[in-house]
């Protein structure tokens, strides 16, 4: 791996644990190995890397995502699929712990990628119900948009639950409860 790689792997794990502020140089230069001078040669400085990590974070979450949202099957097994899939629960989404990070957050540029992420997941889970809709597999009532809205708020709230109490069991509860919300209309 590259000096400017580990750099930015680096940087994306401190990020996840420590948040933008905890996030240091000398911790970034510690965690990758790399020489004193190697932040600067590689990038204009601190705001910089993190803004090349969280867009690594950002298109590696996308990326995953639309392997379980493109997949086989139903709009339903899709969604239930990305609800399902195997997370590091107790960590946290490594895109969803950035909006907590008041320095990410109020610079427009570090917060661009989280926005977009958080935006095109929703679009490509509205899409998903809309389909459903079409077939006939959900209440034609459904709302694209708001059931999206409400399957990401029940993700990233179930990373929050489970934190807290040091379990992943309120974000399997939040994830069962969602599904049997959605579960597809019988004829």
């Amino acid at each position: 791996m590259s000096t400017s790689e580990r750099l930015i792997e680096s940087t994306r794990e401190l990020l996840w644990e420590r948040g933008y502020v905890g996030t240091s140089p000398k911790a970034i230069l510690e965690r990758s190995g790399a020489g004193q001078g190697s932040m600067y040669h590689h990038f204009k400085g601190k705001p910089d890397l993190a803004l090349a990590a969280i867009r690594r974070t950002a298109e590696e979450m996308r990326a995953t995502a639309a392997s379980v949202l493109d997949g086989p099957g139903t709009p339903y097994e899709r969604i239930e699929a990305y609800l399902r899939r195997e997370r590091d629960v107790l960590r946290g989404c490594p895109v969803g712990r950035l909006t907590m990070d008041p320095d990410v957050i109020a610079s427009a540029e570090l917060r661009a990628p989280v926005e977009e992420t958080l935006h095109w997941l929703r679009g490509r889970i509205a899409a998903l119900v809309d389909e459903g809709r079409e077939q006939g597999q959900f209440d034609p009532a459904l709302d694209g948009a708001e059931i999206a809205a409400a399957v990401v708020a029940t993700v990233q709230g179930g990373y929050v639950l489970a934190r807290a109490s040091g379990s992943p069991a309120a974000f399997d509860a939040g994830v069962r409860g969602l599904l049997s919300l959605l579960a597809p209309r019988t004829p």
